[in-house]
């Protein structure tokens, strides 16, 4: 699994914290608190170790993913050739429980049906 650390992102809530992946893996992650035992460890070995990854099917095209401003909120944007969605990271601040938010959503959508009597791609839109 080995990755560069500086394809992580960083997100936490005071008491512990996670590294997410470009690819959406979160690859390191203590639960409840930073000295607590980690429930996902890829970082330090392979996938066997733990990890939960949230990452279109399709293969990407480009990816962005950035802050919000003044936040540990982690944006992460992935682009298939059928569309874009985008990745939400965070943890919930001043709960007496530690809350890993993960929110996805779609940015826009490209869609393409295929015809099976003659293979051609007749144009359609759908509303998601």
């Amino acid at each position: 699994m080995s990755r560069p650390i500086e394809d992580y992102g960083f997100i936490g809530d005071t008491r512990t914290s996670a590294l997410v992946s470009r690819d959406g893996s979160i690859d390191w992650m203590c639960l409840p608190d930073f000295d607590s035992p980690a429930c996902f460890a890829a970082l330090l070995g392979t996938s066997d170790n733990g990890h939960w990854q949230i990452a279109p099917v399709e293969p990407c095209v480009r990816m962005h993913r950035a802050y919000r401003p003044g936040t540990l909120v982690l944006e992460t944007d992935f682009e298939t050739a059928t569309g874009c969605v985008r990745l939400i990271d965070c943890m919930v601040m001043d709960s007496p429980h530690r809350r890993l938010l993960r929110i996805v959503s779609h940015v826009a959508l490209i869609n393409t049906a295929r015809n099976l009597a003659t293979g051609e791609h007749p144009p359609t839109s759908r509303r998601g």
